[in-house]
């Protein structure tokens, strides 16, 4: 039995900054765009409790009423948004796009995977009840309000050493722990957080939990693996970078990295021709709400002339 299918210019996947940009951009340029985002819109930017890293903004404002902004300024320009889940994407012989969704099944010329990536937690007692409120897991956006502050950095990669190193130049009591005997880090890196005197290094040491008062965070219980013993300690902030999964799952087809995030060039061009990566899902080296933004615009842009070519519609 023949699907029903609705032609469309762009399908974008994923409701985050990245995705609710691409969705402003392209229907500003006169495309058919659609979004599907299963939850709601916002992504990962609706759990930031006080932006203030934004521009244009210069009182914070929260990330679910940013979102709001983002997904209103989006449908005014045009783009429709669907709160349904996305089950397939494949590729069809003439190029375009197939894509089954909850709301039914649709073609496009060019897809936007602006899926994001789901960061890894410590799964610990007290992570979760604390995030917002000393559990962190961007210091960029929260090391700012710790200021002079004492604050635990838990993982060893390299995002976790250049966090600690950024934190470092706001407190002079970092304490950063890593399971392992030494850093995954880059040595480069490693070495820096090792020579900096204002973070202090213990190897081989987990989290049991973390503990506050109800309102913010007040101490960590650890485990010292080599000493084979359990502690605690004050701390105001704790902030967590153990890794991240990409959420790439929908497009197994297109070409990823060592870490399974999306390789995307400067105009967020996968290796496949009419798929595009825009946000935390592709090989980026920083990711925050503005640059999630700007690769979702230039995407939009970047599929807008890949359309206009498949149209035949190029003017010199």
């Amino acid at each position: 039995m023949t699907k029903n299918t609705e032609n469309i210019d762009i399908i974008i996947i994923g409701g985050g900054p990245a995705g609710l940009s691409a969705a402003q951009y392209a229907a500003r340029a006169g495309l058919s765009v659609h979004v599907f985002e299963e939850m709601a819109p916002g992504g990962q930017m609706l759990v930031i409790d006080e932006l203030e890293n934004y521009p244009g903004f210069d009182e914070a404002i929260t990330g679910f009423e940013l979102a709001e902004r983002f997904s209103r300024q989006a449908e005014k320009f045009g783009a429709v948004l669907h709160y349904a889940p996305v089950d397939s994407v494949t590729q069809n012989a003439d190029g375009s796009f197939l894509v089954d969704t909850g709301d039914g099944s649709f073609t496009a010329l060019a897809v936007i995977v602006a899926t994001g990536a789901r960061r890894r937690e410590l799964g610990v007692p007290g992570e979760k009840e604390y995030q917002g409120k000393g559990v962190s897991y961007c210091a960029t956006c929260d090391g700012p309000f710790f200021k002079n502050k004492r604050i635990l950095v838990v993982g060893g990669g390299d995002s976790a050493c250049g966090e600690s190193l950024f934190l470092s130049k706001l407190s002079s009591q970092i304490v950063i722990v890593h399971r392992k005997d030494r850093f995954r880090a880059q040595r480069s890196i490693a070495g820096m957080v090792e020579h900096d005197e204002h973070i202090e290094v213990r190897f081989l040491h987990t989290v049991n939990s973390i503990e506050g008062n109800g309102k913010k965070v007040t101490k960590v219980s650890f485990h010292d693996i080599a000493a084979n013993k359990d502690y605690s300690e004050d701390f105001d902030a704790v902030f967590v970078f153990v890794g991240a999964l990409p959420r790439t799952q929908l497009v197994p087809f297109a070409e990823t990295d060592e870490a399974g995030y999306l390789k995307a060039d400067q105009k967020m061009r996968t290796s496949v021709p009419g798929l595009y990566a825009a946000g935390d899902v592709r090989d980026t080296p920083f990711r925050q709400v503005i640059t999630g933004a700007s690769d979702g615009a230039i995407a939009a842009h970047a599929a807008a002339e890949y359309i206009d070519e498949v149209k035949g519609q190029v003017y010199v």
